[in-house]
């Protein structure tokens, strides 16, 4: 693993840790989601994964492994990417003396921004990556709207996994746009289910697992239920998310399906290319469509979406203006995830960070560029500015 290499090559030590309800971390499931009670009591147990308690469980376990060492050894490095990094912020905020410094790629977390703010922005960069898709392969436009007037035709695909492939959820496949290779991997699908209709006259069970491939919301709930919830703070009169990504995509006319796709469909020329969503998360997911899993917390979900005060913020602004600990960032123009310019407004507020801004990577750099990545990262740390 090229994080283990660099670290070890640099004399560092590395322990990998699963957030709480991820990984070998008692990951969230519906079954266990369930047995905490009603669906009030199901939402108020989930609030308990968020980064806020993640930071807690990094300390706690900080503090454990260092007890016996020398004073000027108990602070540790942390690296975060994308969520990471969002940690890396609140860690910041509530421990920066277990920190010795901070890297973090794709993870300048919109500190000052609500999820409305986000969605705006992140919708303008999903357009820009879904023109990106059709200039590349302009021969889907014509593939892409054949295949969800066939879906739409017959109400509806079940799914390997038992969930059901709608016109809704055949456009979010655009969730891998943000990576490199992501705009080969979906022509790639897409280009499979074209000839499953071409050859056979109906989508193959191969084809949709390999479509079900792509929606993995089922397979990994916590990252739908809580994906909004990144964004919420404890200030008194900050808005709910109340599923912010479908409000807002609903306003914009390119991702309109999400209201009436059938409508929708017959609406819209068939010059013009059908839109894929990216990495927003709607309320249909918990409808069954990606299969029982998250139709089972549905109600769960929805308590949170509607939640409008929380216990504890996310980040202490005043605390990271006055930040005493190294922080070195990537931080990606073309990043679809995480906006670019609300990540550079989050630079301004952590004193003392240094960041390397590219467009010459997206957002799974760390993966797909890992030795260039992690060289610009230590460049950062070991080159001075006077």
């Amino acid at each position: 693993m090229p994080l283990t290499q660099v670290a070890l090559s640099r004399g560092y030590q590395v322990l990998y840790l699963d957030y709480r309800g991820t990984g070998l971390s008692t990951p969230i499931n519906a079954d266990s989601v369930l047995a905490q009670g009603d669906p009030p009591q199901q939402a108020e147990y989930l609030k308990l994964f968020r980064a806020n308690s993640i930071v807690r469980d990094l300390e706690a376990v900080r503090l454990c492994l260092t007890q016996d060492f020398d004073e000027e050894r108990k602070a540790w490095s942390l690296f975060g990417q994308s969520f990471g990094g969002f940690v890396a912020l609140t860690y910041l905020s509530k421990y920066p003396r277990g920190l010795r410094e901070v890297f973090m790629t794709g993870g300048l977390a919109p500190v000052k921004r609500t999820a409305d703010d986000v969605y705006r922005a992140t919708y303008r960069k999903l357009m820009e990556r879904n023109a990106a898709y059709y200039r590349k392969y302009s021969e889907d436009m014509v593939t892409v709207r054949r295949l969800a007037e066939y879906i739409q035709d017959r109400g509806g695909i079940p799914l390997p996994s038992g969930g059901k492939l709608t016109v809704q959820l055949f456009l979010t496949l655009g969730l891998a746009f943000g990576s490199h290779g992501g705009l080969d991997d979906i022509h790639s699908l897409v280009l499979r289910l074209g000839a499953d209709i071409e050859q056979f006259g109906f989508f193959t069970r191969a084809s949709l697992a390999a479509f079900e491939s792509h929606i993995p919301y089922d397979n990994n709930p916590i990252y739908a239920i809580l994906h909004e919830a990144i964004y919420n703070t404890k200030q008194r009169g900050s808005p709910p998310s109340n599923w912010a990504a479908d409000r807002i995509g609903r306003e914009l006319q390119p991702f309109s399906w999400l209201a009436d796709p059938a409508n929708f469909l017959k609406s819209t020329p068939s010059h013009e290319p059908l839109y894929f969503s990216g990495e927003m998360v709607y309320p249909f997911y918990f409808e069954g469509t990606t299969g029982p899993e998250l139709a089972r917390m549905a109600t769960a979900a929805d308590i949170l979406a509607k939640t409008e005060e929380w216990d504890e913020d996310l980040y202490d602004e005043d605390q990271l203006r006055r930040n005493q600990v190294p922080v070195y960032a990537i931080s990606y123009v073309d990043d679809m995830y995480v906006d670019f310019e609300l990540a550079r407004e989050t630079a301004a507020l952590v004193k003392g960070i240094k960041v390397h801004e590219t467009n010459g990577w997206y957002h799974d750099a760390v993966r797909s560029k890992s030795e260039e990545v992690f060289a610009a990262l230590f460049k950062l740390r070991d080159d001075n500015i006077d």
